[in-house]
């Protein structure tokens, strides 16, 4: 068993064990998983780490045990986590959907591979009118508080909270302190099935149905998913979050997320520096997406350009917020190490540097220079 002391000072770790320490300085206490690259190290050092805080980490059979065991940790009132790639957490939609539904806070942590998760992650597999708050760091010192405010929003609200890295995430190191972070103070758990009502003839009952306590009066089926949908309506409202650069006179705006964005944001401040009128917004919550930040860059710009690891998927939401102002046009593309689990040689940035420009210079219907292959992967 290790113990385990938040808040230390800086050292040097990777993101895998980042997620695990901030997941513990924000109170989570059980997490179980099923190991999958690049999400395995995510699951090993919450079983170092938790052991050490009389938390619980299980190795499930699968990801539906997984799921379901985070299920019951959460009823019973702990804070409680689990998490996969995308691939893993297909496996557990179904159980993403009941517990949204049954309004409990869990946390799950996508390590992908590379951003083709983005429509499971927004929209989901499940069933029902149900939304999860999904965060999208940029780098590892971002993780960190990203990671803790997951577990705040999802008590907050009593809504899933998802989020969102990568192979980049998962393994990268950097210099990062892990401190807790006061988001502010929380309402009690005073829905969790603990025990405490047993003989008292108010037992706690949770369910995606809604189901009143017992004694309590019902509010019926169709009244509490009419809550679940005005609740994210106020999510939608209060918990939108980005970070925008260099708009005021752009011309060109590009939009990224998730590690990428690093790359993307790295090349605009040297396009910048360059002379090129050319800004960036980096949406931080997937959802609730910042359409109004991307509407008002839409509406001065020429064009709008969409970088992500994948064939397309955020470019659909990128279109809605610009709705016609300004002819939008994806510069990413699919792009992976020789395992397909890592990431390939699309996060150059003269590669990156190259195809912006084009966009840049000769607008939405340039030829963009061809994708380049994995033989000489980055990493």
């Amino acid at each position: 068993m290790t113990a385990v002391t938040v808040g230390t000072g800086r050292r040097l770790m990777e993101g895998s064990e980042a997620i695990a320490l901030a997941s513990i300085a924000a109170g989570c206490r059980f997490f179980a998983g099923y190991p999958m690259t690049p999400f395995t190290e995510v699951l090993e050092h919450f079983a170092h780490y938790l052991p050490g805080v009389d938390g619980t980490c299980i190795n499930a059979e699968s990801e539906l045990e997984a799921v379901g065991m985070a299920w019951g940790a959460l009823a019973g009132g702990a804070r409680a986590a689990t998490g996969s790639t995308g691939q893993g957490l297909s496996l557990m939609q179904e159980s993403f959907a009941e517990i949204t539904l049954a309004e409990l806070p869990l946390v799950i942590f996508n390590m992908a591979r590379g951003q083709g998760d983005y429509f499971q992650s927004t929209r989901g597999g499940g069933h029902g009118d149900y939304r999860h708050l999904v965060l999208a760091p940029v780098d590892i010192t971002e993780t960190v508080e990203l990671t803790q405010l997951a577990f705040h929003l999802a008590h907050q609200w009593r809504n899933p909270v998802l989020v969102y890295g990568d192979y980049l995430t998962a393994h990268v190191q950097e210099s990062v302190a892990v401190h807790p972070i006061d988001f502010g103070a929380l309402p009690a758990n005073d829905w969790a099935v603990d025990g405490s009502g047993t003989g008292s003839g108010q037992a706690r009952l949770l369910s995606p149905l809604g189901l009143a306590k017992v004694g309590a009066e019902p509010i019926g089926i169709e009244a509490h998913l009419r809550g679940i949908v005005a609740k994210q309506a106020e999510i939608e409202r209060r918990e939108t979050r980005a970070e925008t650069g260099f708009l005021d006179d752009a011309e060109t705006v590009v939009v990224s997320f998730g590690s990428p964005a690093r790359f993307v944001r790295s090349v605009v401040r040297e396009l910048r520096a360059a002379g090129e009128r050319i800004g960036f917004v980096r949406p931080i919550t997937l959802w609730p997406f910042p359409s109004a930040p991307i509407a008002a860059a839409a509406a001065s710009a020429r064009t709008v350009a969409v970088f992500e690891l994948c064939a397309g998927q955020m470019i659909d939401d990128v279109r809605l917020a610009v709705l016609g102002q300004a002819p939008v046009v994806g510069i990413g593309g699919i792009s992976t190490d020789g395992s397909g689990f890592g990431v390939g040689r699309l996060l150059d940035t003269e590669i990156i540097r190259e195809r912006l420009l084009a966009v840049h210079h000769r607008g939405a219907d340039a030829e963009l220079p061809p994708l380049p292959d994995n033989e000489r992967a980055l990493w």
